[in-house]
């Protein structure tokens, strides 16, 4: 049994006792976690977590960024993580089919081009396999496992994307 199929024992425990319930907007394990800043996501108590079992690495998407990936060749290379989850979720800010609306909207507000891309989705699965594809391809990580899964932000419900 892996790291990751005990964070998904604990996950079952986790919505068991706290059923549905809408949630508001806000390295023991050798296990890193690439997620996305949402303060809705509770990864301690989902995954059965305490300090300083796993690290954990947010941005906004979950994204495999440059800096994502650096975080993730130091927490391996020089802190000893071996398994990775990508965890996005349900309800996500950058899920919107079409990024150049979504920079458009921005780039009015703020008065200026935006220097970076901002990752917009359209379908949470098709992200989540995407980054851990990125993941598994990349020459600098050598995880022994990685894994995608969709948070539910309502239920505390995690589950594994297949493919």
């Amino acid at each position: 049994m892996s790291s990751i199929d005990d964070v998904l024992a604990a996950n079952d425990a986790y919505v068991a006792a706290h059923g549905h319930r809408p949630l508001a907007t806000e390295p023991k394990r050798r296990l890193a976690v690439l997620t996305c800043m949402d303060a809705r996501l509770d990864l301690f108590g989902a995954f059965g977590l305490a300090l300083g079992d796993a690290h954990l690495i947010r941005n906004a998407g979950g994204l495999a960024t440059e800096d994502a990936v650096r975080s993730l060749v130091l927490s391996q290379q020089l802190l000893g993580t071996e398994d990775v989850m990508v965890v996005h979720h349900s309800r996500c800010g950058l899920e919107h089919p079409d990024e150049g609306v979504v920079r458009e909207r921005l780039e009015t507000a703020l008065g200026r081009p935006l220097p970076f891309a901002l990752g917009a989705f359209a379908d949470v699965a098709t992200d989540v396999r995407a980054t851990v594809a990125t993941l598994r391809a990349h020459p600098l990580l050598r995880s022994r496992e990685v894994r995608g899964f969709v948070f539910d932000v309502d239920s505390g419900r995690l589950v594994e994307v297949e493919g």
